[in-house]
């Protein structure tokens, strides 16, 4: 058990992820009172976690949702490995988790579901829209744990995605879509805090509905905790 009064928070990235992109990370729970801990192949993974964030990063390998290989895409087999372990280890603990961008999509993959390999291949005509600005418009499913957080029916995302979820995994709820009708958000029917959203709310920080979701995440933790 931790003597802090911040719950540890552990966020995944790859080894080789920038300066900037972990401040976004850092900052995000530490504003909103957790203890954020980098995760990736070569650290070790503490004992106990409070919470933690599947993050935004390179494609899931295609054989993991028995899709085919693809040689113009990036992997990082070893950081999927380390966040399936991870996932199997604390959801059964019920320790608050959310995917982010990429880790929606691992933590669909891992309950059993598929991923569109590349949204751009099979929507013919999808407007290629790749900002780290809220561009997007994405629609929140009414009475949804997402939208109990968010307090919106609607709001504008970031994105930099070209997978998607398709099937979804066991117990897994679609919460969220954007207009041209690709999955934006997913939750777990069999978990008190099991989501994922598919763009980064830590980088929109004067965004509040998107803060709100990070600050529940880290509620969800100290509840854990306690």
């Amino acid at each position: 058990m931790s003597h802090s009064p911040r719950p540890l928070i552990g966020i995944t990235t790859s080894d080789a992820k920038s300066r900037i992109a972990w401040w976004f990370d850092w900052f995000a729970i530490w504003r909103h009172g957790g203890r954020p801990q980098r995760l990736s192949p070569s650290r070790p993974v503490p004992s106990h976690l409070d919470g933690l964030i599947i993050g935004g990063g390179d494609d899931i390998q295609a054989h993991l949702y028995d899709d085919e290989v693809r040689l113009d895409v990036r992997v990082d087999p070893q950081r999927d490995e380390l966040e399936l372990e991870l996932l199997e280890r604390f959801i059964p603990e019920g320790t608050p988790t959310l995917g982010i961008c990429r880790g929606a999509q691992l933590i669909n993959v891992h309950l059993g579901g598929t991923l569109d390999p590349d949204i751009y291949t099979t929507h013919e005509g999808l407007k290629r829209r790749r900002t780290v600005l809220p561009r997007k418009t994405v629609d929140i499913v009414a009475d949804s744990q997402l939208y109990r957080i968010l307090e919106v029916t609607w709001c504008r995302i970031n994105s930099l995605h070209h997978q998607a979820v398709q099937k979804t995994g066991r117990g897994i709820e679609i919460v969220a879509r954007d207009r041209d009708g690709l999955v934006q958000g997913i939750e777990s029917r069999e978990h008190d805090f099991l989501m994922g959203v598919q763009w980064h709310p830590e980088w929109l920080i004067f965004n509040r509905p998107q803060q709100r979701l990070i600050r529940a995440l880290v509620d969800a933790a100290h509840r854990h905790r306690d």
